[in-house]
């Protein structure tokens, strides 16, 4: 499920006027008879309802996140090597990082300027980085994580619990607290974690487990994501989980990592936890081959988080949205929002509409609701047409009911119009079109008009885009 967007990436204007002046002194430094190529990179990718999110100049390839934290003071102690591609010469560029103190940065093992305004970390390298050039970056941090809320407050980043631990979540922005980077869907990177932790407890993250070593009363566990991610989609949880691992389905050999936390078992997470196999095999049916190496789950006690989230290969779940339509939901993200991710957060019913149209699709196969029922309520319920769900009107409403129900509608709407043979292969060939990827809503409508052999005006005008709803269901 999508999270809603937050009150605190709208910047003060005490950080605005740090950020703009910040900018000005590193443009003049690099200016002069020094021959320099570079110009900074500037703070954010220009998201029509996100602006400050991300940062322009480079593409990040590879992060390895090398943390240790301690539960009793909930203090972290990281380094981040981030390895990146100047997509243009640059004379600095910026990182997300909400709260932590930064003590050192290095720029391919020179030690480099760095400044902070508000969640924006400009670093300076002793030298310009020519466009094209790949660089490492190292950033040594610490402090206490923090959650952020979002506009419907709800809440994300870095949550605690007195019995659970601690659990990082990120949609749409909450990573920042935990890790520098270019937090942006449009930046997806491999990972490498290696986090350690007070013996006794757990750590969880996203990805194929690694080695685990205790030492000193201590444990390091390793966790590898080598299929690329975005960084909304990183998830870490510490504390005395309950962890089962197995191979299974619906690829031989495949790593099932599902984590319990205290307070979240029970029978129903258990019997629950033993469907992952087969709704990942039924997804694979259905959309194609599973797009990662690893899977799995991650329950939590309800009052730590209030939803479920997709989270790459091991989705979250608190216990009363630990459900089997839920379980399709999250599992079917795996495919769309995801390997292929939205290249703006406008685009983010082809996450919300795809996975909701899963869930209806498993729960008519599981013996529940028919698909047709399903859009007959969606169609019925009111509150998913206050606006089209390619056109989201602000980041408020990014996790609001027509990213989900309307776009759903879109889907079925789409299927009627094609045909089931036409409509599954089409599912199943954007998944593989754009896997591991970035698309747009203009990719979706082009790619389905190709596969139809048609133009789709009449389904487009009045479920996608069109500003209310249709005299009648059809």
């Amino acid at each position: 499920m999508g999270r809603s967007p937050l009150v605190r990436l709208a910047p003060r204007v005490r950080d605005t006027l740090s950020a703009a002046l910040m900018v000005v002194l590193v443009a003049g430094c690099t200016g002069g008879d020094g021959g320099v190529r570079g110009r900074p990179g500037g703070a954010g990718l220009g998201d029509r309802l996100f602006p400050r999110l991300g940062n322009g100049g480079y593409d990040v390839r590879h992060y390895s996140l090398t943390l240790a934290y301690d539960p009793a003071r909930r203090r972290i102690d990281g380094t981040a090597e981030i390895l990146a591609r100047a997509t243009r010469g640059l004379s600095a560029f910026n990182l997300d990082l909400h709260g932590l103190a930064v003590s050192a940065v290095t720029v391919d093992g020179a030690r480099a300027a760095a400044n902070r305004a508000g969640d924006e970390l400009t670093v300076r390298p002793r030298d310009d980085l020519a466009g094209g050039a790949l660089f490492r970056t190292v950033v040594r941090y610490s402090g206490m994580p923090r959650a952020l809320t979002d506009a419907d407050g709800s809440r994300e980043g870095w949550l605690t619990d007195d019995d659970a631990g601690a659990l990082a979540v990120g949609e749409p922005a909450g990573s920042m607290t935990w890790f520098p980077g270019n937090h942006h869907p449009r930046d997806k990177a491999t990972y490498d974690l290696v986090i350690t932790v007070p013996r006794g407890v757990r750590a969880i993250s996203n990805g194929v487990p690694g080695p685990v070593t205790t030492a000193g009363g201590r444990t390091t566990s390793v966790w590898r994501s080598p299929e690329p991610m975005a960084s909304y989609l990183a998830v870490l949880a510490i504390g005395p989980y309950t962890v089962a691992r197995t191979t299974t389905m619906p690829r031989a050999g495949l790593p099932l990592v599902t984590a319990v936390a205290p307070g979240a078992g029970g029978e129903r997470t258990r019997r629950l936890s033993a469907r992952v196999p087969e709704v990942l095999a039924w997804a694979e049916r259905r959309f194609g081959p599973y797009p990662f190496s690893a899977g799995g789950a991650i329950v939590v006690p309800d009052g730590m988080v209030g939803y479920a989230l997709e989270t790459q290969s091991r989705p979250v779940f608190p216990v009363a949205y630990f459900t089997p339509g839920t379980l399709a939901h999250e599992i079917a993200h795996q495919w769309f929002g995801n390997s292929v991710t939205p290249e703006s957060w406008q685009d983010i019913w082809l996450n919300e509409g795809f996975a909701t149209y899963a869930e209806w699709l498993w729960t008519e196969e599981d013996g529940g609701a028919r698909v047709a029922e399903s859009f007959r309520r969606a169609f019925a319920d009111r509150d998913n047409w206050a606006f089209p769900p390619a056109d989201p009107p602000s980041a408020a409403e990014i996790s609001a009911p027509p990213v989900y129900g309307r776009g759903a509608m879109v889907l079925h709407r789409l299927r009627r119009a094609v045909g089931d043979a036409v409509f599954f292969r089409l599912l199943r060939g954007w998944a593989a079109e754009h896997r591991h990827g970035n698309a747009s809503t203009d990719d979706f409508t082009a790619y389905a008009e190709r596969v139809a052999g048609r133009k789709l005006d009449a389904v487009w005008d009045p479920w996608l885009y069109g500003s209310g709803r249709p005299d009648r269901a059809g």
